[in-house]
């Protein structure tokens, strides 16, 4: 037949919800982050002057993040990952607003952070678990011949693969999985499929905790130019190579 491919994507959010539950003061708090972009870890006090503060990353071997003391930063013992990268607040510092500010996140900042405040009248110790992730951005899908190939860049944490067809069938879909961590410790997953029939529409899903995106091949014949979605809602096909705009 005179058929023509096409590739749809779309994507859907994970959507966490956090139950409402008290928590003692001296439990970690829990921060997560995108790898790239900026994150404040929160710490707090009951204000005051002459504060001495010291930020910490606990599970690197306590390199130090950054130090404020005699009213002003202290980096002269700065562990050199986080040179130019962090800041405080330093008019919220007499306040009580000793978090701090740490811009272009790595994997390698995952981990605990202690928050140590000082003044005349005592200390006081804060923990932070900062955890990261690189969503899944795009979800490329090409064809040669029989053979589909999708793959995915720059993820974290480790992502998950799948494949299934439009409509859902009863059909074993022989596949090879591979996955390779970058220097960044990001990961790149890619993964080839033999079309075993032409009528089906084949999807791939690449998905991690935070999100999931996916690409579908459609073999379109004569006079068939729409797609009908799950939801009802029509998409408009995109030729082969080109990437539909994620819906809000």
């Amino acid at each position: 037949g005179n058929c023509a491919s096409i590739i749809c994507q779309w994507s859907s959010g994970v959507v966490e919800r956090l139950r409402n539950v008290s928590v003692p003061d001296v439990a970690d708090s829990e921060v997560s982050c995108v790898v790239m972009e900026s994150c404040i870890l929160p710490c707090s006090f009951q204000g005051g002057t002459d504060v001495v503060i010291h930020w910490i990353q606990v599970t690197a071997g306590n390199l130090p993040v950054h130090s404020f003391y005699h009213n002003q930063d202290q980096l002269g013992h700065q562990d050199q990952r986080f040179r130019d990268r962090t800041s405080l607040f330093k008019d919220q510092i007499s306040e009580g607003n000793t978090s701090l500010q740490l811009t272009g996140v790595k994997v390698q900042d995952q981990g605990r952070y202690k928050c140590h405040t000082s003044v005349i009248r005592g200390n006081k110790d804060s923990f932070i678990n900062l955890k990261l992730d690189a969503p899944v951005d795009q979800v490329d899908l090409q064809q040669v011949d029989n053979r589909i190939t999708c793959s995915s860049e720059g993820i974290y944490p480790e992502p998950e693969l799948t494949w299934s067809t439009s409509p859902p069938s009863s059909l074993n879909l022989q596949h090879k999985t591979t996955k390779q961590k970058t220097e960044q410790l990001l990961y790149n997953i890619r993964s080839y499929l033999i079309l075993s029939d032409s009528d089906l529409g084949y999807s791939c899903t690449v998905s991690t905790r935070r999100n999931r995106k996916r690409a579908t091949l459609w073999r379109l014949c004569e006079y068939y130019l729409s797609v009908e979605f799950g939801s009802g809602a029509a998409e408009k096909p995109v030729q082969t190579g080109h990437q539909e705009p994620d819906p809000h």
